[in-house]
Order: C-alpha cells, then sequence, then structure tokens
C-alpha cells in the first residue's frame, strides 16, 4: 500500500449518487476492488495499480479509532511505508477562512477531554464552562503537559510541503456558496473565494455551533498547542484516527510521521451577523451550505500531493517530503 485516504461518510450508495466525502475518490481514483472489511464501518477499496487504499471509518472518533487500529492490525495490508491523507469536510472559523477552503493542519487537538459545567451554571467570571480535567477551570493557566489524548503534532515538514505544493491550486466555487459568503460581513477571510491555507483541527464528538462555543474553541486550541496552533476547522474524528495511528506506529505497523489531515469547510462554525446560533444551526442541518463545493475541493487539493508522492515513489517510499 503506498496511500490510505481516510474519509469518514458516504451519503448513500458509493458511486452514482450524491457524493459524500468517499465517493468522488472512489470513482476518480478507481478504487474498484472491494475488500471486505467485517471489522470496520464499511468495506475497503483498493486500486492495485496506484497501490491506493480507500477507508470510510463512520462519523466520530470512536469510530474512526477502531476503524484505523483495525486496518492497521490486519495482517492483509503491509502500511509500514503508506502516507495516510485525512481529507474530510469540517466547520470553518470565518475569522480565517471561506467555505470550501481547504486546510492543511499541523495540530490535531481533542475537544472531549475535559471537566464541563452547564452553561446555566458556569460562574460570572468564566469564559465558558469546559477546561482541562486537572485543572480548577478555564482561568486555571497552570502550565500542563498533555498525557490523555489531547494534542496530537503532526509532522510539520510534511504538511508545509503539501501546502506549498497545492497553494495555487484553483478551487471550486458556485453563486450559491458566494451568496452564503456575503453573509459574513466583517469577516474578510470568510467573504474570500475558497483558497488553500494552513490551519489546525479541533475534533469533538458534539456538532457544536455560535460565537461563544468558537471563542472556546480558539482558546482550546491556544492552550494544548502552547500557543502555536489556530484553530481552524471543527470535526469529530481526528483524535481518535490519529491515537490509533500513534499506537499503530508503536507497533510498527504503520509511521504517523506520514499522516497528512486536509479539512475543507462546509459551514461556518458560528452564525453570520444578526443571525442567532440555534436558527443557524437549524438551517446548516437542513444541508451544509458548502457541501459540494467543499468535497470537490478536497478531491482537488489532495489528488496534487498523491499524484506527487506516487510519481516519486522510489524516492518518497523510502524518504519523506520536506
Amino acid at each position: 500500500m503506498r496511500v490510505v485516504i481516510v474519509t469518514m461518510f458516504e451519503i448513500g450508495k458509493d458511486s452514482g449518487d450524491t457524493a459524500g466525502e468517499f465517493q468522488t475518490w472512489k470513482e476518480r481514483r478507481h478504487l474498484d476492488t472491494r475488500i471486505p472489511f467485517p471489522q470496520g464501518y464499511h468495506d475497503l477499496f483498493y486500486n492495485p495499480d496506484s497501490g491506493i487504499l480507500g477507508i470510510v471509518t463512520g462519523v466520530g472518533s470512536i469510530r474512526s479509532s477502531a476503524a484505523i487500529m483495525a486496518l492497521g492490525l490486519d495482517p492483509r495490508f503491509d502500511l509500514r511505508h503508506a502516507y495516510w491523507l485525512v481529507a474530510g469536510i469540517a466547520g470553518i472559523d470565518p475569522q480565517n477562512a471561506s467555505i470550501g477552503s481547504a486546510a492543511w493542519a499541523r495540530y490535531a487537538v481533542d475537544g472531549d477531554l475535559a471537566h464541563e459545567i452547564d452553561a446555566r451554571e458556569i460562574p460570572s467570571d468564566w469564559p465558558d464552562g469546559l477546561f482541562p480535567l486537572d485543572s480548577k477551570g478555564p482561568l486555571d493557566g497552570t502550565s500542563r503537559t498533555p498525557d490523555h489524548g489531547e494534542v496530537f503534532a503532526l509532522n510539520p515538514a510534511l504538511a508545509d510541503w503539501a501546502f506549498r505544493l497545492t497553494r495555487n491550486v484553483v478551487l471550486d466555487d458556485n453563486a450559491a456558496v458566494a451568496a452564503v459568503r456575503a453573509r459574513y460581513v466583517g469577516f474578510p477571510a470568510a467573504q474570500r473565494p475558497p483558497f488553500v491555507l494552513e490551519g489546525d483541527n479541533l475534533s469533538a464528538m458534539r456538532f457544536w455551533h455560535g460565537s461563544l462555543m468558537n471563542r472556546w474553541a480558539n482558546d482550546w486550541v491556544r492552550r494544548w498547542t502552547g500557543g502555536k496552533g489556530e484553530f481552524v476547522t471543527s470535526a469529530m474524528e481526528e483524535s481518535g484516527t490519529m491515537q490509533a495511528l500513534d499506537y499503530l506506529t508503536h507497533a510498527g505497523k504503520a509511521d504517523r510521521d506520514r499522516v497528512m489531515v486536509l479539512r475543507a469547510g462546509s459551514n461556518y462554525t458560528l452564525p453570520p451577523p444578526g443571525t442567532d446560533a440555534a436558527h443557524s444551526l437549524a438551517q446548516e442541518n437542513l444541508g451544509y451550505s458548502g457541501l459540494g463545493v467543499g468535497i470537490e475541493n478536497l478531491y482537488r487539493v489532495g489528488s496534487v500531493v498523491i499524484d506527487r508522492l506516487l510519481a516519486d515513489w522510489p524516492h518518497t517510499e523510502k524518504e519523506i517530503p520536506r
């Protein structure tokens, strides 16, 4: 195996209908060889000519962790030199980018391992009710070393290489997405046509939304990355995926330094000015405004990296690009 494409969901069939995260890769990369995978959420699909394997993990960190671990321990596959491309849609912070934009992560931060107090009982001087497990509250500035899986640092040289390679890729866009962008007055990055950037991922099993939660997400990523990370995309799986790949690396079954995380915005993480969070979230739940554009742009950006890895395989098999 040379490349593993990690997607999280498919909408309907694996081909021929409305595309979820997996379908575009299956069709365009000719992942036609079906490999039964009863220990996971979804069967695997493979192209023996290119060496690309596609997996659909299922939504959420529990499913992603179990699926990736099951794949890595499967004796049918040798993944020691494989590159892993997590390619999925995400919420995107309008302070940093627009829907349809694609962000390469340098950090994957977990948003679930925490203490929580209900919003109706938060002390008046607290910014929110979420705080680290070994702290006394969100205002406790004590420095602490992550040891429960709070943050995973990806290979920064590989992430930078992927960004440099794709920063000028022409991305998909359309009038409907432009109309959504136009509502974000006062957010210049949110009003830009889709673009490629570097920005970090926060994964949580809760689909959160709103200005206050967005502030928490930015603070949380800064806290766990020691101020080095910048929250850009929200999703549900990366901490599970990365934890499994960490363990597989320890077992000599994978190489976590060959993992890339690419997320494209399908919706904003907070509402446009003049709209409350509950109404905004209800509207997005009718169908993410940037879903189609985001899925297309994941393929356009991710494919450039895959093509380069495969074209240089005699070299990239042995040495990670930087």
